[in-house]
């Protein structure tokens, strides 16, 4: 295999500490299966405020367009939350997001065995969860124009073209028919004429999969139903605002955020990839981060991207061994763990990858 530029994209917070973890899991990789990789490190978020005064510079946009794929850690902090809306770290991530065409984003819930005690749901409802929320990640509310914040008042966009809906949600057709066939459409079409508008589109696209079965479902309820019957869901398909609350909702169903992965695809799944938890400036640098969410990550990139179907089997059955031999870290521990700090955990894993 040719080398692989990889653009490593560490931020704020925890996503150094995430990303040691990533670069440590590669190295492995790297003597065991013969893959070359180029690590290439760039900045985002407050780390490229503080020394570019911008949330993501123009060298890093191009180093992205360049790589083969990103691995990106985390944005934001207190240092940085007094600035406007438009300054911000976090809009380092929607302009890369942006500027790649990053419009399809992939959340799993998994929830391994072993960690069925983590999560606040009773065991009877959640045990065996397996479920991908399949989320637009550039249209919607978050990148409508026009938008307006004044002292009396402030006002946003929500907008979808056909085009936007369509191919998000052929990527969730996509991908239940490798699961099990069935497409829950997440919307709001009661009240929002966006939202009518989206589930009008999604018809028709189903239309093209008579093997997919198409269900919708009201935001609201669908909140309640996740934690309600988890279960019940394969594939959930959502619009930006919606599949940013509702993954978060997901991510707590398998006992801690910092056990999902998430990737970001464009139309030819050159991706971005990265775990949901966020930067979690409260334990920075204290060694104690979950690594799962980013190992998962890179896994991830090795199934979407990079088409090594076998080494990202690897790394999720690495990361299920050293659960069911009772080693985690503070987030997920029970009475009966081992628990370990983020480097103690990555080593683990990797010598069983």
């Amino acid at each position: 295999m040719k080398e692989i530029d990889l653009l490593l994209l560490s931020g704020d917070g925890v996503g150094p500490e995430v990303m040691e973890s990533a670069i440590s899991l590669l190295e492995k990789i790297q003597s065991s299966f013969k893959i070359n990789f180029n690590l290439i490190e760039g900045l985002i978020g407050g780390a490229s405020i503080d020394a570019h005064g911008l949330p993501v510079s123009d060298e890093t946009l191009n180093q992205a367009s360049q790589a083969d794929s990103i691995l990106f850690g985390a944005v934001g902090g207190p240092k940085w939350d007094s600035l406007p809306p438009n300054e911000k770290p976090e809009k380092g991530l929607l302009e890369l997001r942006s500027s790649l065409g990053l419009f399809a984003n992939l959340r799993p819930a998994i929830l391994f065995d072993s960690s069925l005690e983590a999560s606040s749901l009773k065991p009877g409802i959640i045990k065996d969860l397996d479920m991908l929320i399949v989320r637009e990640l550039t249209g919607g509310i978050y990148f409508g124009e026009p938008r307006e914040k004044k002292s009396s008042s402030a006002f946003n966009t929500m907008i979808y073209e056909r085009h936007e809906v369509e191919r998000i949600a052929r990527v969730a057709f996509d991908s239940a028919s490798l699961r099990n066939k069935k497409v829950c459409s997440v919307d709001k079409s009661n009240v929002l004429e966006v939202s009518e508008f989206w589930r009008e589109v999604v018809i028709d696209v189903s239309k093209d999969y008579p093997d997919i079965e198409l269900s919708h479902m009201l935001v609201d309820n669908a909140a309640m139903q996740l934690v309600k019957n988890p279960k019940q869901f394969d594939v959930i398909l959502s619009s930006n605002l919606f599949g940013d609350i509702l993954s978060d909702i997901s991510a707590m169903l398998t006992g801690s955020i910092g056990m999902l992965p998430s990737a970001s695809l464009d139309n030819r799944n050159k991706g971005l990839y990265e775990p949901v938890h966020g930067s979690a400036p409260d334990i920075a640098g204290q060694g104690t981060v979950n690594p799962i969410a980013m190992i998962l990550s890179v896994g991830m990139m090795f199934r979407y991207s990079l088409n090594q179907l076998e080494i990202s089997e690897k790394i999720k059955s690495a990361v299920s061994k050293t659960l069911d031999d009772g080693y985690a870290t503070k987030d997920i521990a029970d009475k009966n763990s081992k628990i370990c700090s983020t480097k103690e955990l990555t080593k683990i894993i990797i010598d069983h990858v």
